[in-house]
């Protein structure tokens, strides 16, 4: 792909498309930079491009600088659906994103896990894995370590390991895994898709430049992906429940357990080609740290990925038994007088919360809200009363969590984090669970997640040093 001399717009102004600016601009590239938030907002992250020499145009977006473009790159949380984009698209401009960029100048093999949930946690574990397996491995993508930042760089890896969101999979044209993971696929972002149906396609492109030679892993028990990928023509190995002759892993709590067939292959170089070794070979996850069983699901997938990868079922073992678990997942955080604390800030939806919720087998407060992603929350009706002794709502969406679950279990609403803790706090007996799972994203009250997490923690933090 030659860059040098085109005139490239990098749209969005995070880390990411820093990272992609300093990528084109170091080969030879006139670039623009566009964001719609202010210099004064966006401060040290303008600063730098500043340093580097790079224009900007800030404030808004200049329809006629996206027209006269010769490429347009966009950062991963920014539409496809802007007006001067899609006019940039009107006048024949290319526009791709930032996953697709960084695949045309990669070319090692890359592992690509997408999925409403869980896609952090399996690409860390997975990861892991394959380092342990003496693998040098660039763990990246939507996880927060740019792929554009794997081509700008040095290291030479043997696999490419990343989290790809649907919205990065809305801007791919060639992007190709070699080995492709689908987690799940719920209700989510319908504040950025028409419908359901519409954003299950985004997160189905992972597979659309995959061929017969590559493998894609697929979660068996969500009927959603069992159908959508029914189509595909390329090997599949499945986790969670297997039917008659499929490949793949099932687990009861305790065990992962293998099925495999004879391959044919036997140079190490591709998927399947040395897993006859591995039919009826278990692992032992009695004690994986992460709780809940849509954690174990996570396990089993990275662990199929691992393995058809070249990674040694010991070394896979290994790296199921050191994993701690990622931040702001279902995270405990502290114990106050028998009460456990457990920060779970990264489940911004629906499918989310129910998962965090089955996870416990004690008595629950919940902490909910922040701004609705349309989401529905009425599917909460049935389980949440069987978990949750009460709620308390917070952000934008409290209203709205409270109109569709107040009348089924006991509901108050806080005007901050450390209000919400403080409720939930009053209501608690030994060996109860105070739960922060929003189900909602963090943009009304925090910068992202990460922080609304961090909020949590130090609130805890602090009302224990008063309890004290």
């Amino acid at each position: 792909m030659e860059l040098a001399k085109k005139t490239i717009i990098v749209v969005g102004l995070g880390s990411t498309g820093i990272a992609v600016a300093r990528f084109l601009k170091n080969r030879g590239a006139t670039v623009i930079v566009s964001d719609q938030a202010d210099e004064e907002t966006l401060g040290s992250r303008a600063q730098r491009i500043h340093e580097m020499g790079i224009a900007m145009e800030l404030g808004h977006h200049r329809t006629q600088t996206f027209e006269r473009a010769d490429l347009v790159v966009l950062s991963p949380g920014v539409s496809h659906t802007l007006e001067p984009v899609l006019r940039a698209k009107e006048r024949g401009v290319p526009v791709i994103g930032e996953i697709e960029l960084a695949s045309r100048f990669i070319k090692e093999p890359i592992i690509a896990i997408t999925g409403t949930n869980g896609k952090t946690t399996t690409t860390e574990i997975l990861g892991s894995m394959l380092i342990r397996s003496g693998f040098n491995v660039f763990v990246g993508g939507n996880i927060g370590n740019p792929l554009i930042s794997y081509a700008d760089g040095e290291q030479k890896a043997d696999f490419i390991v990343a989290e790809i969101s649907s919205f990065q999979l809305d801007t791919i044209d060639t992007f190709r895994p070699r080995i492709s993971v689908l987690l799940n696929i719920t209700v989510d972002h319908l504040d950025r898709y028409s419908s359901v149906d519409a954003y299950a396609a985004s997160k189905l492109r992972i597979f659309e430049n995959q061929q017969p030679s590559d493998l894609a892993v697929l979660n068996g028990s969500n009927p959603l992906v069992r159908s959508l990928t029914a189509p595909l023509k390329i090997t599949k190995l499945y986790y969670g429940s297997l039917n008659s002759g499929e490949l793949g892993a099932v687990n009861n709590g305790t065990r992962i357990r293998f099925r495999f067939k004879e391959s044919k292959r036997r140079d190490n170089k591709g998927p399947l080609a040395h897993l006859a070794s591995c039919d009826q070979r278990f692992l032992n996850v009695s004690d994986f740290n992460p709780i809940g069983r849509h954690n174990l699901e996570n396990a089993a997938a990275a662990a199929l990925a691992a393995l058809a990868a070249g990674a040694s079922p010991d070394t896979v073992q290994e790296a199921l038994n050191r994993y701690q678990g990622a931040a702001h997942r279902l995270e405990h955080i502290d114990t106050l007088h028998g009460v456990d604390f457990y920060n779970d800030s990264k489940a911004t939806n629906v499918d989310a919360v129910i998962r965090a919720v089955e996870s416990f087998s004690k008595p629950l407060v919940l902490i909910m809200g922040g701004l609705d992603k349309g989401s529905n929350f009425k599917a909460l009706r049935e389980i949440l009363p069987r978990h949750v002794k009460k709620l308390i709502v917070m952000g934008r969406a409290a209203a709205r969590i409270q109109s569709a679950l107040g009348d089924t279990i006991p509901t108050t609403a806080a005007v901050s984090m450390a209000d919400a803790v403080k409720q939930a706090y009053r209501v608690v007996s030994p060996d109860n669970v105070i739960l922060l799972s929003p189900g909602c994203a963090s943009f009304d009250m925090y910068d992202n997640y990460v922080q609304r997490g961090e909020d949590f923690k130090k609130t805890v933090e602090n009302f224990k040093l008063q309890l004290s």
